[in-house]
């Protein structure tokens, strides 16, 4: 079995559902290109709203390969003049027509990429080819230059007959059992992003062909952990401190979670002891300011913290790491409780000795050790200590452990 979103991808323009009025300008762009005064175009909507794919379907109709580049490619000024440059000026591979893409351009930020954007902003004018840069949002005042330079062209967020009308689409063709109630509850919860809307599509009905009510608790369920999984992606597998450092905007967990998420899986993921090193590191300066947090209930060390747990991490490593690991959540918490209740039982048959032999609990769990050697070796003196100590079944089966 493929992954829908990429085998279902439009083949042609007229596959893309709802941006028409965008593929329309989009085309007479690349078609004028020559004679266009700007030689870029600035396309720009929140994720899943079509932009990349729009693009390859239609390049195909226009017969033009597409070079595609990604923003988190260009290191700094340098590599962009070089791995940019080049693109807009070699001719395409199959010595045909060509279109240059280039991806994520709002993750181009921070003191590494400083003059990075008008580095971008030079080299489109000069450009042979028709460039098409793609974000998800532009109105950050950093884009001003490039806005001037560029046609810019907005995509709108899909809405639930456009999501709907794909999802019919995919499920005539994989023969499977829908409705369109539950289409559309799909298309409602994807928000627009219409790759979420399938991806969750193909996981709900992996197993039956059949899309169920009861899916959709197991889908929300879901949700919480896929929405850190995501995240937690875009700090391992990026170098760049400015992708890294918005990653955990929309996640709702707190830092705290966060932060044991990341101590469970950095193992995992880096696997060079200096990368593993240096990320510990960082880890280890997040705690610290947990810990003033705590102390001084000074919250705006928070910011500190997300610092550390993102952009201190991603950029703890020399380079991304190819392999996927499937994140698991952090034991900790569980290891925390277990400890907290063996504590519990402890410092509560403490309290009990501490009230027969008049003296404080901290002195009775000091004994307790001899107490245990008594209850697994001597079961008559067990008993009789049990009986003056007034411990229960729970409490007597902790001593005899």
């Amino acid at each position: 079995m493929g992954v829908w979103i990429h085998d279902y991808l439009p083949k042609n323009s007229s596959e893309v559902v709802g941006q028409e009025q965008q593929m329309i300008q989009l085309k007479r762009f690349i078609e004028n290109f020559k004679n266009e005064r700007k030689k870029a175009c600035l396309i720009h909507g929140p994720a899943g709203s079509g932009k990349t794919s729009s693009i390859y379907a239609l390049a195909k109709d226009v017969n033009l390969e597409v070079f595609e580049l990604n923003a988190s490619d260009f290191r700094n000024k340098d590599s962009i003049e070089k791995i940019l440059g080049s693109a807009l000026t070699q001719q395409s591979l199959f010595s045909r027509g060509k279109l240059v893409l280039v991806d994520e351009v709002d993750g181009i930020s921070g003191t590494k990429d400083r003059g990075g954007l008008i580095a971008i902003t030079k080299l489109i004018a000069k450009s042979k080819f028709p460039v098409i840069l793609a974000a998800n949002n532009i109105l950050d005042k950093k884009f001003s230059s490039l806005r001037k330079a560029c046609t810019v062209i907005e995509y709108a967020p899909l809405d639930a007959n456009s999501v709907v009308k794909v999802l019919k689409r995919i499920s005539e063709k994989e023969k499977l059992i829908v409705d369109e109630a539950g289409l559309t509850s799909l298309a409602i919860r994807s928000a627009g992003d219409v790759r979420a809307a399938i991806n969750d599509l193909q996981t709900l009905t992996m197993k039956s062909k059949e899309l169920k009510k009861n899916d959709f608790i197991e889908l929300g369920e879901r949700e919480k952990k896929e929405g850190l999984t995501n995240a937690l992606l875009r700090v391992f597998k990026t170098t760049d401190p400015g992708i890294a450092i918005t990653a955990y905007d929309n996640v709702t967990e707190n830092l705290d979670v966060i932060q044991m998420w990341i101590d469970e899986n950095l193992p995992k993921e880096y696997t060079s002891p200096q990368d593993l090193s240096e990320a510990y590191a960082y880890l280890s300066k997040s705690d610290v300011m947990f810990r003033r947090i705590r102390r001084w209930q000074h919250w705006r060390f928070l910011v500190y913290v997300n610092a550390y747990l993102s952009a201190g991490i991603a950029v703890s490593k020399k380079e991304k790491y190819k392999k996927m690991i499937d994140f698991k959540q952090s034991t900790r918490p569980l290891k925390i409780y277990l400890a907290n209740m063996k504590y519990a039982k402890r410092k509560g048959i403490a309290v009990k000795i501490a009230e027969k032999t008049h003296t404080s609990a901290k002195r009775a769990i000091e004994v307790i050790t001899f107490i245990k050697h008594i209850f697994k070796n001597n079961e008559v003196e067990a008993n009789k200590l049990a009986e003056y100590f007034e411990l229960d079944e729970d409490e007597i089966l902790w001593l005899k452990r």
